[in-house]
This record gives structure tokens, sequence and C-alpha cells, in this order.
């Protein structure tokens, strides 16, 4: 459904410590980046996610939040961890949720300019 997304932050650097690491868990990375912008996804040039230098950037309200898939529990983990790590704030810890699914497994952060992010794999691992 969705080419890209673009969220305006405040702090370039800062958002963009915070997704480096976190998105890194789930196997994106840089793929362009200027003074104003820094795009993350898997082919140079084509980003799935844009951070925009807006120093009035305000995230939205309730009601919003972002989700990332993963392909693991792991990855899930790896991803909290590490945006611990940089700056997110907790939101939940990993685990199981099973009021979404028995096998919705998910933690949510909180970024660096207050987006509400979290992270999911919805399916059985063997």
């Amino acid at each position: 459904m969705f080419h890209h997304l673009s969220l305006g932050v405040k702090d370039l650097n800062t958002s963009a410590r915070f997704y480096d690491a976190a998105l890194e868990a789930l196997g994106f990375r840089r793929v362009f980046e200027d003074e104003m912008a820094i795009g993350y996804g898997t082919e140079d040039g084509k980003d799935k996610l844009c951070l925009k230098l807006r120093p009035a950037a305000i995230a939205p309200g309730p009601g919003f939040h972002l989700a990332f898939a993963a392909q693991s529990r792991a990855a899930v983990d790896a991803f909290h961890s590490r945006a611990l790590s940089a700056g997110g704030v907790d939101n939940g810890a990993p685990g199981l949720r099973s009021h979404y699914g028995a096998h919705y497994y998910a933690a949510f952060l909180i970024d660096p300019d207050g987006y509400p992010i979290e992270v999911v794999i919805n399916r059985a691992e063997g």
C-alpha cells in the first residue's frame, strides 16, 4: 500500500542514531542522506522510511503509531534493545500479545521525537 513514509524530526543526528541502531536489526540501512534528510531501505536511493529535518516537528497525537515488521522474535528483541541503547524510551518490552493473536510478538518504544514505534512478528516460529 505505501511507497514510503516520511517523519519530521527536530534533530537529524539524534534521530539517525536511533534509527540506524534499531533498523539494522531488521536488515535496513541508510540508502541516501544529505544535510536535510536520511532515507532507510535495502536498495541505494530507494527509501522506505525518510527522516526529514524539521525543527518544528511534533509527533502526532493519540491513535498514531508506526509498526515495523520483523522476521523473527530475535529481531524484535534486537530492535528493542538497540533502540533503547540509542535513546529510545521503553513503551512495552518484547513479548507475546495474545490479545492480538496467538503468535503476535511485539515491542513498543518512543523514539527521540516522541513517535510511538512498534516492532512485530505475527507468525509461529519453528
